[in-house]
């Protein structure tokens, strides 16, 4: 396939970075070859393709999911995407971190995307599925519609509304009640989170800048229809679920599933140990925690410019945080635990707290309130490995030592600047 990829001198390196620019190509401009009010032929087909997750970046590691119809009595074969977006929309980055960026429907043959898949070792499957003539027209008739330059753009809500709940949706709506999913009401033992975190583990820093983003609403259990929203699970529940035939025959939905193209399994590159967050942070939070016990302990110092350096830093990602809760619409980054602990209101008042004629008073309610939203953060926090444990300890270790006039009658140790 796309042997003249070759011909043309489009090397192995080359080569993917030319169909990622031919995806994005085909994606911005979409693909003229939908055409309206056709009637599908007895021969049509219609599948649902699942592309498996890839290692390129964040947005290509849940996978992407397609509704294909073959019509070969009308020269047809169309795949309809609901994974486009255009990189050149106005403020682009305003609307992508409010979750406003429109996301639209897409229409283009599969050979034109799937040598990009198959050069990033992404697998392939299409699971036929077992639509009588009326359902497969009404399907078709449905995704045309959506098409319609008035109807193509829709707003993109990661756990709720995205590429692969759109096609699962449009295929439930049109089997109605005769579709079953025997998994659809039963609880999976996951969150949003736990499986968004499922297909993060071998990313550690994006996993860790998503789930200091997300909220608790990600934290709400699932049943097997909320799980959907991964194209792997659309792929999987679909497998089992059947469909009632006019006779009132129960038969399966998906009439045969096969690989198109199965992703090599080749060494994943791990993150270097010494560059995973657990471990930096691990060891960025002994090196704090001994230098501040050392300085405390041998001089009776505690140093203003690391209290005003570790808080500032946690004041700025808080701010950050409750930026994107006020200006998200899906909700995702709403009631955001992690903010317990990168509280916003460390930027200003650690200036506050440890400024030249700040009182014993003034100190230790600072850092006695502080105390307690780190304890109750580590309790709190969903995040996976230990971050949010190792550096609210570290925190806590600083409000600690400089708490200690409480424990000295009040006698406020020698600070330095």
């Amino acid at each position: 396939m796309n042997n003249w990829l070759v011909a043309a001198g489009i090397g192995q390196g080359n080569g993917k970075l030319f169909c990622k620019l031919l995806t994005i190509l085909v994606v911005l401009l979409g693909s003229h070859q939908a055409s309206f009010s056709q009637t599908l032929s007895p021969s049509a087909r219609v599948s649902l393709i699942t592309y498996g997750p890839g290692d390129d970046d964040i947005s290509s590691s849940f996978g992407h999911t397609e509704i294909r119809f073959v019509d070969p009595a009308l020269s047809m074969d169309q795949d309809y995407s609901y994974g486009g977006f255009d990189y050149r929309a106005d403020s682009f980055i305003l609307k992508f971190l409010r979750g406003t960026l429109p996301y639209y429907v897409s229409v283009y043959n599969i050979n034109q995307v799937a040598y990009y898949y198959q050069q990033t070792n992404r697998s392939i499957r299409e699971q036929q599925l077992n639509l009588s003539p009326t359902q497969r027209q009404r399907l078709f008739d449905a995704l045309q519609k959506n098409y319609l330059p008035e109807n193509r753009e829709y707003r993109y809500k990661f756990y709720y509304d995205n590429c692969a709940t759109r096609p699962r949706d449009m295929i439930v709506e049109t089997c109605g009640d005769s579709l079953l999913i025997p998994s659809r009401d039963r609880m999976t033992g996951k969150s949003y989170r736990d499986w968004m975190n499922d297909y993060l583990n071998e990313k550690p820093w994006y996993q860790l800048g998503m789930n200091l983003a997300i909220g608790w609403p990600a934290n709400e259990q699932t049943d097997g229809w909320r799980a959907m929203y991964l194209p792997d699970q659309v792929h999987d529940q679909f497998n089992k679920a059947t469909i009632r035939q006019s006779n009132g025959q129960l038969i399966p939905l998906v009439q045969s599933d096969q690989t198109l193209f199965a992703a090599q399994k080749t060494f994943r590159q791990q993150v270097p140990i010494f560059f995973d967050p657990d471990v930096v942070f691990t060891i960025l939070g002994i090196i704090i925690a001994v230098f501040t016990i050392r300085r405390y302990v041998t001089n009776g110092k505690v140093d203003r410019w690391l209290d005003r350096f570790l808080f500032s830093i946690c004041g700025f990602m808080g701010w950050f945080l409750v930026l994107l809760w006020a200006i998200r619409d899906d909700g995702v980054t709403g009631w955001n635990p992690t903010l317990l602990f990168l509280m916003p209101l460390h930027l200003p008042l650690i200036y506050w707290a440890t400024s030249s004629t700040a009182t014993a008073k003034r100190r230790t309610t600072y850092f006695g309130i502080t105390t307690v939203l780190l304890v109750i953060s580590m309790f709190l926090s969903k995040i996976p490995g230990g971050v949010d444990i190792v550096f609210p300890l570290t925190l806590l270790v600083r409000c600690i030592v400089n708490m200690q006039p409480v424990r000295q009658g009040r006698q406020t140790p020698v600070r330095v600047a």
